[in-house]
């Protein structure tokens, strides 16, 4: 396969007339491993004895005409040759190269000494067909080779490094021994194992690595690992991939038409496990007719940027190097690799806030020494850094390394290519943008804070929800960290090199991202298998912004909600549609048909729900209730936004200090309701007259009421579980519609003897289970605690373990904190829980009422803290007294 194997190989024999070669010793062939900077070295310093009149090198040949391109200013590998189907852009390969691949030296070299270079392996038209045919899942489809895998196969198969180092090589040649295996070869391993190593990292280190190219035949190495490889293929044989047969036959007919143009100076790299086969004697004929009747698709190539992190094996792109930072330093150190490496690690933890001094640096050195020489090894390699590393800088902990491994071993490096690279219409217009908005990729995860009220964010923002909606998952949003404001989101963003597939595979829909996202948002509609799918995209439109497509996803919204009668499908698909009516002031987008729906869509919801919920079994019933909650959420949204007249005189309408407009909050965590559009002109893109808001109004000003109307249903109808009639028990109480005597009452019933302790259990999780703060409510209600005590010690013995593992996911559910001051008042008993009622008579520390004098001491303290000022009106004063008062007993 391609030769990510070792550096062996070429087709030398001594030395003669041209740079130390013989002439009439035929090509030259330099055996690579992809990504081995000795291979680099090697390859470079033969380049310049040999000094061939044109360079080949293993890779697609329609790439050709991107070659001049390495040279230019702004290319800076890691890059990577994209080779993508046209009329199915999913279907793609990647090529990597690095600074330090062989290469991409031997295209520097060429375009340095103005000597032709060109690709000789398998066109990436028969590549990106092959699996197609052949019903693979696609470019991921195969598993990476360890050693040495060819371009196109790894390309072809994996979006990832076509450039693999697997092992696998085909006899290209009708002599070669018939000796097939079905187990793929690592021709690294074997070698190592061979010379008695047991990792074939450290043994090419030793043989290659850490060898100098400066003494001795510059050649002898290629030969060397040719004769090797050589030896291993006649031994394993192809492994069984025809494939590898059918590239190296044409990279066979390639040299040939080579040898006819310039004769023997021709210089070949190659990945050193196919040089035997490109080596051996075969007929023309036969290659050819290993090439008849291959597959083709029509393809186009470009460069993209690639990363260090997916040259590692361990990103799942098997490029054979699991340290592709370090390979980078050692081929740009120019000398003192070892020493030069410690002082960048000791960098990073200085910049880490890590104690590292000179003194740190110097001890590590010698101890890597230390540590080679004790192991055999001419100098220190990854291995003896790393424990070095470890013992002096990081005082034997593993935390800190694992960061010198991300960071350096690894590496975040991410290439760029030049602008003059060609590309789809689609990826140039998201250049343009992003240089626009000054959002350059970046190869690390870092965190972006967006403020929607300024343009270039609000910008930002909808470019990134245009891309996620075209499947280019640049950025992930994150909850925001210090605010629950409509107008703040939070991405965390990182680029991978197989987004520009991504890209690649959205430009059907469209030559900008604008038209793309509007095309895609409106095929997603009409193939959306679910209301609550459409409801999904309605808000992922007003969050890219996306008024074109908006009228076909409400038509199909507004068409689906009235054709389902599944009340779990509508009442998924409510609060994701409630949700975006937040949007719709600070984004500037028109709510008024969302609106509409969403009250219908409630509407449908109340009267249909009562009947949906009866006769459940336990795990419906559990389903049920989640929908039970995510309505209640949503009738709150959407009764604020419906009805901006339940704000008292004068109330703001303000969340996180900024006018709210036709945005809605969620129960309970400001507080604060819809400014009117007096207050707020921007609350007219909800309720104002050009969207009929105002008519509706009417109609929707009661939708809180028969909402809790319908709870009401649910809480004393015997026919619905008890999950959720106690969960309907609890929203009632929460929202003040229901007394604390009423719901104990309720409990006390349902609690009683008559009934099943299966259907009280499930009464209990439903009132104060499912993480809805039922814990806290217990402790401060000596009441309801008193009745769940008094109902779990008298269940009976034989029913205890069938409501067992119910009662334990509810109180497992509670904070550690709330579950121990539980205990603690249970331990204690009635009437002895330091509260009003009983103000803990008889507990160390707590009197037998509560004491007036001592509550009036605090008082000043906490007017203090709470900044309170000393010329408030009396009445207020006496206000925050009586407050005060309450907090200190």
């Amino acid at each position: 396969m391609d030769g990510g194997d070792v550096s062996g190989s070429g087709g030398v024999t001594g030395v003669g007339v041209r740079g130390g070669r013989e002439a009439g010793a035929g090509p030259l062939l330099l055996g690579v491993r992809h990504h081995g900077p000795g291979s680099a070295r090697s390859v470079r310093a033969a380049l310049d004895a040999a000094r061939p009149r044109v360079v080949l090198i293993e890779g697609p040949p329609e790439a050709d005409a991107l070659i001049p391109l390495a040279v230019e200013e702004d290319m800076r590998p890691p890059v990577a040759l994209l080779a993508h189907a046209v009329d199915e852009p999913g279907r793609s390969a990647f090529w990597p190269l690095a600074e330090f691949s062989p290469e991409w030296v031997a295209i520097c070299w060429a375009l340095d000494h103005e000597v032709p270079a060109r690709f000789i392996d398998l066109p990436a038209t028969h590549t990106l067909a092959w699996g197609r045919d052949e019903g693979d899942e696609g470019p991921a489809g195969r598993p990476d080779d360890p050693v040495g895998e060819t371009p196109e196969t790894s390309r072809s198969e994996a979006p990832s490094d076509a450039h693999g180092t697997g092992p696998s090589g085909e006899d290209a040649v009708e002599d070669e021994p018939a000796v097939h295996v079905a187990v793929r070869v690592d021709p690294l391993g074997v070698l190592a194992e061979a010379a008695g190593y047991d990792d074939p990292e450290r043994w090419w280190e030793d043989v290659v690595e850490h060898r100098g190219t400066g003494q001795g035949d510059v050649f002898e190495p290629f030969t060397v690992l040719e004769e090797a490889m050589g030896v291993l293929r006649e031994t394993y044989g192809t492994g069984g991939h025809d494939r590898d047969l059918v590239r190296e036959a044409y990279m066979r007919l390639q040299v040939r038409a080579a040898q006819r143009e310039f004769g023997d100076d021709v210089a070949v790299v190659c990945g050193a496990w196919h040089v035997p086969a490109l080596r051996r004697k075969s007929t023309v004929a036969a290659d050819k007719a290993l090439l008849k009747g291959l597959p083709k698709v029509k393809a186009d190539m470009t460069w993209v940027p690639w990363t260090y992190r997916r040259l590692s094996r361990h990103s799942g792109y098997g490029a054979g190097i699991d340290s592709p930072g370090w390979y980078g330093h050692l081929f740009g150190a120019p000398d003192r690799p070892v020493e030069r490496w410690l002082t960048k690690v000791a960098g990073l933890l200085r910049d880490e806030d890590r104690m590292v001094s000179s003194a740190h640096v110097i001890e590590a050195v010698r101890l890597a020494e230390t540590l080679a020489a004790m192991r055999g090894r001419p100098l220190p390699g990854l291995s003896e850094t790393t424990d070095a590393v470890r013992a002096v800088m990081c005082e034997g902990s593993d935390v800190p390394l694992a960061l010198v491994h991300d960071r350096l071993v690894v590496g975040d490096v991410l290439g760029e290519v030049p602008h003059a690279a060609p590309a789809v219409p689609l990826q140039r217009d998201l250049d343009r943008i992003q240089r626009r908005l000054r959002l350059k990729p970046e190869a690390l995860e870092r965190e972006l804070e967006l403020d929607l009220r300024k343009e270039n964010d609000a910008e930002r923002s909808r470019l990134l929800h245009r891309l996620r909606l075209l499947g280019v998952a640049w950025g992930e949003p994150t909850a925001s960290r210090g605010s629950t404001g409509t107008f703040r989101e939070t991405w965390r963003l990182r680029w991978e090199p197989e987004l520009s597939v991504r890209v690649a595979e959205a430009g059907v829909w469209g030559t900008t991202v604008l038209a793309a996202a509007t095309a895609k948002a409106e095929a997603d509609a009409v193939s959306a298998s679910g209301l609550a799918d459409v409801t999904a995209l309605a808000e992922r439109c007003l969050l890219a912004d996306l008024p074109d497509a908006l009228p076909t996803v409400m038509q199909i919204l507004a068409d689906r909600a009235a054709l389902d009668a599944d009340v779990g499908h509508l009442a998924q698909a409510l609060p994701a549609l409630v949700r975006s009516l937040r949007y719709g002031d600070v984004r500037g987008t028109g709510t008024g048909a969302l609106t509409e729906v969403a009250a219908g869509l409630a509407e449908r919801v109340f009267v249909g729900l009562p009947p949906a919920c009866a006769a459940l079994d336990a795990e419906a019933a559990e389903e049920m209730r989640r929908h039970v909650d995510a309505v209640h959420g949503a009738v709150g949204l959407l009764g604020e936004v419906a009805d901006p007249e339940q704000d008292p005189p004068g109330a703001s309408g303000q969340r996180d200090g900024v006018p709210r407009g036709g945005s809605a909050t969620e129960p309970g965590k400001d507080g604060q309701g819809t400014a009117t559009p007096e207050q707020d002109p921007a609350a007219t893109a909800v309720s104002g007259p050009d969207d009929g808001g105002d008519a509706l109004a009417p109609a929707r000003r009661g939708l809180r009421g028969r909402w809790q109307a319908v709870l009401e249903v649910l809480s004393l109808r015997d026919t619905v579980p008890g999950v959720i009639r106690g969960r309907a028990v609890r929203l009632l109480l929460d929202d003040g519609e229901l007394a604390q005597d009423e719901a104990a009452r309720l409990m006390g019933l349902v609690l009683s003897p008559g009934t099943a302790p299966g259907d009280a259990a499930a009464w209990i999780e439903g009132f104060v289970g499912g993480g809805s703060g039922g814990g806290m409510l217990l402790v401060h209600d000596e009441r309801l605690l008193g009745l769940v005590d008094a109902w779990l010690t008298g269940v009976p013995a034989e029913a205890f373990t069938d409501v067992l593992p119910l009662l334990r996911r509810t109180f497992s559910a509670y904070e550690p904190g709330v579950r121990r001051t539980l205990g603690e008042l249970v331990r204690r008993g009635p009437g002895r829980r330091g509260s009003a009622a009983g103000a803990g008579a008889g507990v160390p520390g707590f009197g037998a009422d509560l004491d007036g004098d001592r509550a009036d001491a605090v008082l000043p303290v906490l007017r203090l803290l709470l900044g309170l000022d000393d010329d408030h009106d009396d009445d207020v004063a006496n206000s925050d007294d009586n407050d005060l008062a309450g907090v200190a007993g």
